[in-house]
Parts: C-alpha cells; sequence; structure tokens
C-alpha cells in the first residue's frame, strides 16, 4: 500500500486565534496536493516561553478552538490528521498544562489521544536552558493507534531520546512512528537526523516527525527559535523527506511493503533477548 503524507512546518507565534488560520490553510494545500494523511508539529495552537501567557491562552481540551476548528476540516477534507500537540489546560491541583497529540479520522472523531511521556528538561547551553516539567506535567501512558494504512506509535519531541519507547511500539505492531517537534537549533543541528534515523532503523518503521521552524513571534517571555527540518525517514534508514527552515506543506510518498521488507532482511525485533547486568 502507498500513502501520500503531508508534513505542515509551521513558524507558530504565542497567539493560537492567529496561527489557526495558517495551520488550515496548509493543510488544505498538502491535500490539495493529494495527501490523505497530513502531519503538524507540537504546539500547533501557541508557542510560548511564558507560563503566565499559556495560562492567559490555553484552554481545556474540551472548549480548544483549534482542535475543534482541525477536527471540523479533517471531516470536510475526508483525511486523516495528526495534530502533532496541542498545549491545553488541565484540571490538575498544581495548574500544569497538557502537552498532548491528537490523532483525528476522516468523520472528524478523535482517534487517539497521547500526552508526552519525557520532558524536556535540559540545559543546552549556558544561555539556553528549558524546564518543561514546570509548565506541563507528564504523561505516563504509551499509544498505538490502527488506522486502514498501518497502526501509528505516538510520540512527541524529546521522546525520540528514549529509545525503548519505540521499541515497544514497534512490537506491538507499530509500522509508522510520529515524532512531532518543536527542537532546539543547537540540538536539531546535532541530533535530529540521527535520533530519527536511528529510530525508524532499529525498529524497521517509518518515522514521520513534522516540525516547528524559525523565530517565533512572541509577544511575553524569553525569545524562541526552533530547528525546522521536518522529516520523513523509510524503515531503511533513508530520509524521504527534510522540509528545510522554510514554513510551508511538504508532500512524500510511502510504500508500507518497504516495512515488511526491512524486517525480512534485519529482523531485530526478533532478536532481542534478555540479559543481566554484572557491575564487576
Amino acid at each position: 500500500m502507498t500513502l501520500r503524507a503531508g508534513l505542515i512546518q509551521l513558524n507558530s507565534s504565542d497567539d493560537p486565534l492567529a496561527n489557526l488560520p495558517r495551520t488550515q490553510g496548509l493543510v488544505a494545500e498538502a491535500v490539495a496536493q493529494g495527501a490523505q494523511f497530513v502531519a503538524t508539529p507540537e504546539v500547533t495552537n501557541v508557542l510560548s516561553t511564558s507560563r503566565s501567557h499559556q495560562k492567559s491562552v490555553l484552554q481545556h481540551e474540551a472548549q480548544d478552538q483549534t482542535l475543534a476548528a482541525l477536527r471540523k476540516q479533517a471531516a470536510d477534507l475526508g483525511i486523516w490528521l495528526l495534530i502533532g500537540s496541542l498545549g491545553l489546560l488541565t484540571d490538575d491541583a498544581d495548574g500544569r498544562f497538557a502537552n498532548r497529540s491528537f490523532l483525528i479520522d476522516p468523520q472528524g472523531n478523535i482517534k487517539a489521544r497521547y500526552d508526552k511521556i519525557h520532558m524536556f528538561d535540559v540545559q543546552v547551553t549556558e544561555s539556553e536552558t528549558y524546564r518543561e516539567s514546570d509548565g506541563y506535567r507528564p504523561g505516563d501512558t504509551a499509544v498505538l493507534a490502527q488506522t486502514p494504512f498501518g497502526s501509528i506509535g505516538m510520540s512527541i519531541c524529546y521522546d525520540m531520546r528514549f529509545p525503548y519507547l519505540y521499541r515497544q511500539l514497534a512490537k506491538a505492531g507499530a509500522s509508522i512512528l510520529t515524532a512531532p517537534a518543536a527542537f532546539s537549533p543547537v540540538t536539531g543541528a546535532a541530533h535530529w537526523h540521527s535520533l530519527l534515523r536511528a529510530r525508524a532503523i532499529e525498529n524497521g518503521c517509518f518515522v514521520i516527525a513534522p516540525a516547528q521552524t524559525g523565530a517565533h513571534s512572541i509577544s511575553r517571555g524569553k525569545p524562541r527559535s526552533t530547528y525546522g527540518h521536518s522529516l520523513v525517514v523509510d524503515p531503511w534508514g533513508e530520509v524521504l523527506l527534510d522540509a528545510g527552515e522554510e514554513e510551508g506543506a511538504y508532500l512524500v510518498d510511502m510504500d508500507f511493503e518497504m516495512v515488511g521488507d526491512a524486517r525480512k532482511r534485519v529482523p531485530s525485533l526478533d532478536h532481542d533477548r534478555p540479559f543481566q547486568l554484572d557491575r564487576g
């Protein structure tokens, strides 16, 4: 089976109402070019470095305007849509948000939800520090979603540094791994391509990674830039699509016979063995 996928590369601001029309326009552009499955990046609705600003503009899932509009658009266009993630309010006592990915079916129904498990709490350089867990609470459940073109193992951004997550998804039946992101330019240049190619190779899966890109318009808080380079990697580790740094809709054709072929050539998913650690 062959599928035409559209990856939406965004330069989201911290204003969700301004971001939505641009996202919808690019989704429509991808579908006009034949995309049957479209994927948007992490924090599609709002990219902000200010927790107070996020609290003022984010909404609960049931009220989120971006989610409602994109669900309607998926139904109107009759496509599968991965909303890479949305920042959402929760009812958690500590007030932290959710970073949640949605898979929408061609009727506009929510087929699957995934809350990002691994929080990006790092100091990349002396001047570039992230504490995602200050504002967002981590999820605790891996998600495998069924579609007519294959099983999708869902992840978000920093998750890609934890290969055991993808291993479990692949062994559970995933043929596609999604990794929407808003990646740091520093770590992106160093690790983005290597990490995504590794996840594809070691699991014999397609990896679909739509990304945020460029310098983002921020009304409050520290400035933020992201790496771009939305990628699709095939199960043999070849990069089928690299979107570079420009915002836009990017198309790629995926042949799912490649999954079985790659796994037949190197059946490493069948070769996992238990072992013990000798600490000497």
